[in-house]
Protein backbone atom coordinates (compact mmCIF):
# COMPACT_ATOMS: atom_id res chain seq x y z
CA UNK A 1 0.00 0.00 0.00
CA UNK A 2 0.81 3.26 -0.45
CA UNK A 3 0.31 6.83 1.79
CA UNK A 4 0.57 9.97 1.64
CA UNK A 5 1.18 12.55 4.54
CA UNK A 6 1.29 16.05 4.74
CA UNK A 7 1.79 17.22 8.10
CA UNK A 8 4.63 15.26 9.00
CA UNK A 9 4.44 16.75 12.48
CA UNK A 10 3.55 14.86 16.16
CA UNK A 11 1.10 13.43 15.22
CA UNK A 12 1.38 13.14 11.30
CA UNK A 13 5.13 11.40 12.14
CA UNK A 14 3.31 8.42 14.17
CA UNK A 15 1.41 7.63 11.92
CA UNK A 16 3.98 7.67 8.92
CA UNK A 17 5.84 5.43 11.29
CA UNK A 18 3.00 2.86 11.88
CA UNK A 19 2.48 2.32 8.13
CA UNK A 20 6.48 2.52 7.56
CA UNK A 21 6.65 -0.68 9.76
CA UNK A 22 3.80 -2.02 8.50
CA UNK A 23 5.55 -2.51 5.06
CA UNK A 24 3.92 0.32 3.26
CA UNK A 25 5.74 3.16 0.92
CA UNK A 26 4.79 6.55 2.44
CA UNK A 27 5.22 9.80 0.72
CA UNK A 28 5.75 12.87 2.72
CA UNK A 29 5.27 16.31 1.87
CA UNK A 30 7.51 19.28 2.96
CA UNK A 31 7.64 22.56 1.92
CA UNK A 32 11.57 22.69 3.21
CA UNK A 33 13.80 20.85 0.72
CA UNK A 34 16.15 20.45 3.65
CA UNK A 35 13.83 18.15 5.56
CA UNK A 36 14.72 15.78 2.60
CA UNK A 37 17.26 14.00 4.65
CA UNK A 38 15.65 13.81 7.51
CA UNK A 39 12.51 11.95 5.79
CA UNK A 40 15.01 9.60 3.84
CA UNK A 41 16.41 9.05 7.45
CA UNK A 42 12.99 8.10 8.56
CA UNK A 43 12.39 5.45 5.86
CA UNK A 44 9.52 8.13 3.77
CA UNK A 45 9.73 9.29 0.46
CA UNK A 46 10.01 13.15 0.69
CA UNK A 47 7.92 15.29 -2.07
CA UNK A 48 9.06 19.12 -2.14
CA UNK A 49 5.46 20.93 -2.43
CA UNK A 50 3.61 24.02 -0.78
CA UNK A 51 0.04 23.09 0.09
CA UNK A 52 -0.90 27.15 -0.56
CA UNK A 53 1.15 26.79 -4.21
CA UNK A 54 -1.03 24.89 -6.48
CA UNK A 55 1.30 24.43 -9.53
CA UNK A 56 4.11 22.98 -6.46
CA UNK A 57 1.75 19.83 -6.09
CA UNK A 58 1.44 18.56 -9.49
CA UNK A 59 3.70 16.03 -8.16
CA UNK A 60 1.07 14.05 -6.36
CA UNK A 61 -0.90 13.49 -9.28
CA UNK A 62 1.89 11.18 -10.30
CA UNK A 63 0.79 7.84 -8.85
CA UNK A 64 -2.45 7.31 -6.93
CA UNK A 65 -2.62 6.36 -3.06
CA UNK A 66 -4.24 4.70 -0.93
CA UNK A 67 -4.67 7.09 1.79
CA UNK A 68 -4.14 10.56 2.26
CA UNK A 69 -3.66 12.24 5.45
CA UNK A 70 -3.56 15.75 5.67
CA UNK A 71 -2.39 17.03 9.77
CA UNK A 72 -1.43 20.02 8.63
CA UNK A 73 -0.45 22.34 11.99
CA UNK A 74 -0.58 26.24 11.71
CA UNK A 75 2.77 28.39 11.19
CA UNK A 76 1.85 31.70 12.46
CA UNK A 77 5.11 33.13 11.62
CA UNK A 78 4.67 31.53 7.74
CA UNK A 79 2.98 34.26 5.66
CA UNK A 80 -0.15 32.17 4.37
CA UNK A 81 -3.29 32.55 6.77
CA UNK A 82 -4.94 29.75 8.82
CA UNK A 83 -7.77 29.69 6.29
CA UNK A 84 -5.56 29.43 3.24
CA UNK A 85 -3.34 26.60 5.20
CA UNK A 86 -6.41 24.18 6.42
CA UNK A 87 -9.33 24.56 3.91
CA UNK A 88 -7.54 26.50 0.81
CA UNK A 89 -4.84 23.68 1.48
CA UNK A 90 -6.47 20.44 1.61
CA UNK A 91 -8.34 22.01 -1.71
CA UNK A 92 -5.31 22.41 -3.89
CA UNK A 93 -3.94 18.95 -2.24
CA UNK A 94 -7.78 17.21 -3.18
CA UNK A 95 -7.86 18.83 -6.47
CA UNK A 96 -3.87 17.37 -6.93
CA UNK A 97 -4.47 13.86 -6.20
CA UNK A 98 -5.14 10.70 -8.47
CA UNK A 99 -9.47 9.92 -8.76
CA UNK A 100 -8.13 6.22 -7.62
CA UNK A 101 -7.45 7.44 -3.59
CA UNK A 102 -9.40 5.26 -1.66
CA UNK A 103 -9.34 7.31 1.64
CA UNK A 104 -8.87 10.61 2.88
CA UNK A 105 -8.23 11.20 6.42
CA UNK A 106 -8.63 14.91 7.74
CA UNK A 107 -7.12 16.21 11.18
CA UNK A 108 -9.92 18.49 12.43
CA UNK A 109 -10.14 20.01 16.08
CA UNK A 110 -13.19 19.81 18.50
CA UNK A 111 -12.39 23.76 18.30
CA UNK A 112 -15.52 23.48 15.71
CA UNK A 113 -17.56 23.53 18.75
CA UNK A 114 -18.43 26.78 21.13
CA UNK A 115 -19.48 27.08 24.35
CA UNK A 116 -21.11 24.39 26.06
CA UNK A 117 -21.60 25.15 29.55
CA UNK A 118 -19.74 21.51 31.09
CA UNK A 119 -22.26 19.79 28.46
CA UNK A 120 -21.16 16.54 26.40
CA UNK A 121 -20.94 16.96 22.69
CA UNK A 122 -20.58 14.69 19.92
CA UNK A 123 -20.97 14.40 15.78
CA UNK A 124 -24.44 15.62 16.00
CA UNK A 125 -23.30 18.77 18.24
CA UNK A 126 -23.92 21.52 15.74
CA UNK A 127 -20.68 23.46 15.47
CA UNK A 128 -20.50 26.51 16.20
CA UNK A 129 -16.49 27.59 16.30
CA UNK A 130 -15.27 31.26 17.71
CA UNK A 131 -11.44 31.37 17.43
CA UNK A 132 -10.03 31.32 13.81
CA UNK A 133 -8.08 27.83 14.35
CA UNK A 134 -11.96 26.33 14.82
CA UNK A 135 -13.68 27.88 11.79
CA UNK A 136 -10.76 27.30 9.00
CA UNK A 137 -11.10 23.55 10.51
CA UNK A 138 -14.62 23.51 10.00
CA UNK A 139 -14.10 24.86 6.92
CA UNK A 140 -11.78 22.46 5.71
CA UNK A 141 -13.85 19.68 6.80
CA UNK A 142 -16.89 21.30 4.14
CA UNK A 143 -14.16 21.56 1.97
CA UNK A 144 -13.42 17.48 1.76
CA UNK A 145 -17.50 17.16 2.39
CA UNK A 146 -18.11 18.71 -1.13
CA UNK A 147 -14.97 17.29 -2.89
CA UNK A 148 -15.27 14.45 -5.07
CA UNK A 149 -13.63 12.14 -1.89
CA UNK A 150 -16.67 12.79 -0.20
CA UNK A 151 -18.00 9.40 0.17
CA UNK A 152 -14.18 8.06 0.65
CA UNK A 153 -13.32 11.25 3.38
CA UNK A 154 -13.02 11.10 7.31
CA UNK A 155 -12.73 14.13 9.79
CA UNK A 156 -11.04 13.45 13.08
CA UNK A 157 -12.20 16.08 15.53
CA UNK A 158 -9.06 15.60 17.37
CA UNK A 159 -9.30 16.61 21.30
CA UNK A 160 -6.04 18.58 22.77
CA UNK A 161 -3.07 15.80 21.92
CA UNK A 162 -0.65 15.42 24.50
CA UNK A 163 2.47 13.38 24.56
CA UNK A 164 6.06 12.69 25.04
CA UNK A 165 7.85 16.07 24.92
CA UNK A 166 4.10 17.39 24.72
CA UNK A 167 2.28 18.39 28.62
CA UNK A 168 1.57 21.75 29.20
CA UNK A 169 2.77 24.14 32.00
CA UNK A 170 5.19 21.17 32.84
CA UNK A 171 8.26 23.39 33.39
CA UNK A 172 6.14 26.46 35.49
CA UNK A 173 4.59 23.34 37.53
CA UNK A 174 7.93 22.24 38.43
CA UNK A 175 9.03 25.91 39.27
CA UNK A 176 6.05 26.75 41.30
CA UNK A 177 5.00 28.97 38.78
CA UNK A 178 1.53 29.55 38.67
CA UNK A 179 -0.39 27.90 35.76
CA UNK A 180 -2.67 30.86 33.89
CA UNK A 181 -5.95 28.71 33.35
CA UNK A 182 -8.84 28.60 35.65
CA UNK A 183 -8.80 25.22 37.26
CA UNK A 184 -12.59 24.63 36.94
CA UNK A 185 -13.27 23.44 33.38
CA UNK A 186 -13.18 20.36 31.14
CA UNK A 187 -10.13 19.18 29.56
CA UNK A 188 -11.02 16.71 26.87
CA UNK A 189 -7.77 14.68 25.94
CA UNK A 190 -6.34 12.00 23.61
CA UNK A 191 -2.81 10.82 23.69
CA UNK A 192 -0.61 11.27 20.46
CA UNK A 193 -0.10 7.29 20.39
CA UNK A 194 -3.65 6.51 20.71
CA UNK A 195 -4.75 8.99 18.03
CA UNK A 196 -1.97 7.69 15.51
CA UNK A 197 -3.48 3.94 15.82
CA UNK A 198 -7.10 5.81 15.45
CA UNK A 199 -5.56 7.64 12.18
CA UNK A 200 -4.36 4.15 10.75
CA UNK A 201 -7.90 2.37 11.57
CA UNK A 202 -9.71 5.03 9.83
CA UNK A 203 -7.91 4.44 6.71
CA UNK A 204 -8.89 0.58 6.62
CA UNK A 205 -12.71 0.43 8.06
CA UNK A 206 -14.78 -0.33 5.15
CA UNK A 207 -18.00 1.40 6.18
CA UNK A 208 -16.28 4.86 7.83
CA UNK A 209 -18.42 7.42 8.68
CA UNK A 210 -17.52 10.84 7.68
CA UNK A 211 -17.04 12.04 11.00
CA UNK A 212 -15.57 11.07 14.37
CA UNK A 213 -15.04 13.02 17.56
CA UNK A 214 -11.30 11.58 18.59
CA UNK A 215 -10.82 11.88 22.38
CA UNK A 216 -10.43 8.72 25.28
CA UNK A 217 -13.87 9.42 26.53
CA UNK A 218 -12.85 10.23 30.14
CA UNK A 219 -12.85 14.50 30.34
CA UNK A 220 -10.98 15.74 33.26
CA UNK A 221 -11.18 19.10 35.41
CA UNK A 222 -8.13 20.94 34.65
CA UNK A 223 -7.29 21.68 38.23
CA UNK A 224 -7.44 18.00 38.70
CA UNK A 225 -5.20 17.07 35.66
CA UNK A 226 -2.33 19.40 36.64
CA UNK A 227 -2.75 18.18 40.41
CA UNK A 228 -1.85 14.48 38.83
CA UNK A 229 1.24 16.20 36.62
CA UNK A 230 2.57 17.69 39.90
CA UNK A 231 2.61 14.64 41.74
CA UNK A 232 4.38 12.52 38.94
CA UNK A 233 6.99 15.03 38.68
CA UNK A 234 7.38 15.66 42.90
CA UNK A 235 6.08 19.38 42.39
CA UNK A 236 4.02 21.48 44.63
CA UNK A 237 0.26 20.86 44.09
CA UNK A 238 -0.49 23.81 40.82
CA UNK A 239 -1.67 27.36 41.80
CA UNK A 240 -3.98 28.77 38.94
CA UNK A 241 -4.79 32.56 37.38
CA UNK A 242 -6.85 33.79 35.28
CA UNK A 243 -5.46 34.20 31.87
CA UNK A 244 -5.63 37.65 29.93
CA UNK A 245 -9.09 38.11 28.58
CA UNK A 246 -8.56 37.76 25.18
CA UNK A 247 -5.94 35.70 24.66
CA UNK A 248 -6.50 32.17 23.13
CA UNK A 249 -6.30 29.87 26.85
CA UNK A 250 -9.59 32.34 28.12
CA UNK A 251 -11.32 31.52 24.78
CA UNK A 252 -10.02 27.79 25.07
CA UNK A 253 -11.39 27.87 28.57
CA UNK A 254 -14.42 29.09 28.11
CA UNK A 255 -15.73 26.72 25.56
CA UNK A 256 -16.12 23.62 28.47
CA UNK A 257 -17.31 21.08 27.14
CA UNK A 258 -17.38 17.02 27.15
CA UNK A 259 -16.29 15.18 24.38
CA UNK A 260 -18.31 11.73 23.70
CA UNK A 261 -16.25 9.37 21.81
CA UNK A 262 -19.28 7.03 21.19
CA UNK A 263 -19.45 6.78 17.79
CA UNK A 264 -15.66 6.10 17.81
CA UNK A 265 -15.60 3.57 19.77
CA UNK A 266 -18.48 1.66 18.19
CA UNK A 267 -17.28 1.80 14.61
CA UNK A 268 -13.42 2.28 14.67
CA UNK A 269 -13.25 -0.23 17.68
CA UNK A 270 -9.55 0.72 18.48
CA UNK A 271 -8.70 -0.17 21.92
CA UNK A 272 -6.88 2.62 23.70
CA UNK A 273 -3.47 1.92 25.07
CA UNK A 274 -3.92 5.18 27.34
CA UNK A 275 -7.89 5.15 28.48
CA UNK A 276 -7.39 8.29 30.15
CA UNK A 277 -4.92 10.67 31.18
CA UNK A 278 -3.59 8.97 34.50
CA UNK A 279 -2.25 6.20 32.21
CA UNK A 280 -1.02 8.74 29.91
CA UNK A 281 0.66 10.91 32.20
CA UNK A 282 2.51 7.79 34.08
CA UNK A 283 3.76 7.05 31.00
CA UNK A 284 4.91 10.00 30.15
CA UNK A 285 6.47 10.91 33.39
CA UNK A 286 7.35 7.82 35.00
CA UNK A 287 6.72 6.75 38.46
CA UNK A 288 5.29 9.09 40.70
CA UNK A 289 7.11 10.09 43.96
CA UNK A 290 6.41 12.05 46.83
CA UNK A 291 6.18 15.60 46.79
CA UNK A 292 9.83 17.39 47.32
Amino acid sequence: MRHLVIGCGYLGQRVAALWRDAGHEVVALTRDSGRQVEFDTLGLRAVVGDVTQPATLAPLGDAPVDTLLYAVGYDRAAAPSIQQVYADGLRNVLQALPAQTRRVVYISTTGVYGPAGGDWVDEQTPANPLRDGGRASLAAEQTLHESRFADRGVALRLAGIYGPGRVPFLQQLSGGEPIPAPADGWLNLIHVDDAARIVEQAAVVENVSQLYCVSDGQPVQRGDYYREVARLVGADPPRFVAPEPDSPRAARAAADKRVSNRRLVAELKTPFRYPSYREGLAGILGNPRPNG
